[in-house]
């Protein structure tokens, strides 16, 4: 790609959970465990995931985003008082490789390739575990690279992880997107130079009053095609 055809594209990092795959569609295989508790114990399991790895960063006592999986796991059963055999941790543990895909993406990613895009998957996960997850669901074969926060042993939001996504597709960071469902990693890639897209997947989600805004803003990532075409217009 020269030069000019550069100018005409971006490179895009698509975070994986919540943006691609729904973590919270746990709440079905967690029915037929906990019940009525199903959709409460799929949200806080979520949460504390995020919340381990964020602490985790600041604290500089990096373990894997797996590793957070399964200690959020337990936390979450000890909070709820819903105790599982280890047989059924092993297969909820083994279900966060199998989330199912939102309806648009693969349509969506297919469609920002056609327009020259470079596409890469963007995550705190194991680049192993994403690879599974995202063949899984049948995304893998539309995205260029997988990258993740592992290669540093940090996370998300740190600003290093933001410029070795840019450093890994090439373009400076004003031409490389994070493209995001999670407010929180909007702000971060912004705050490192880069250009991001909230994914607003709920009309009553609201954006971190930080000074700081998301460059597009789209429901859907059907939407990014037409919106990235403008873009380049605009240019």
């Amino acid at each position: 790609m020269d030069n000019t055809d550069k100018n005409r594209t971006y490179a895009l990092g698509f975070d994986v959970y919540g943006t691609l795959v729904d973590p919270l569609a746990l709440a079905e295989p967690l029915a037929a465990l906990v019940g009525e508790h199903a959709i409460p114990f799929a949200a806080l399991w979520r949460t504390k995931q995020l919340e381990f790895s964020f602490r985790r960063g600041l604290m500089r006592r990096y373990v894997d985003f797996d590793v957070c999986t399964r200690q959020a796991l337990l936390y979450t059963q000890q909070a709820l008082r819903c105790a599982l055999p280890e047989s059924d941790q092993a297969r909820l543990l083994n279900a966060y490789l199998r989330l199912p895909v939102f309806s648009e993406v693969v349509a969506s990613l297919a469609a920002l390739k056609q327009q020259g895009h470079r596409l890469m998957a963007f995550s705190n996960g194991v680049e192993a575990s994403i690879r599974a997850l995202l063949a899984n669901a049948g995304v893998l074969p539309h995205l260029e690279d997988v990258v993740s926060v592992d290669d540093l042993r940090t996370f998300k939001p740190d600003p290093a992880v933001y410029a070795y996504l840019a450093q890994r597709t090439g373009r400076a960071a004003g031409d490389t997107w994070l493209i995001s469902s999670n407010a929180w990693d909007v702000i971060g890639a912004k705050a490192a130079g880069l250009r991001a897209v909230w994914v607003k997947r709920q009309p009553d989600f609201v954006f971190d009053p930080w000074d700081i805004e998301p460059d597009v803003i789209v429901s859907q990532l059907d939407e990014l095609p037409t919106r990235f075409a403008a873009r380049l217009r605009a240019n």
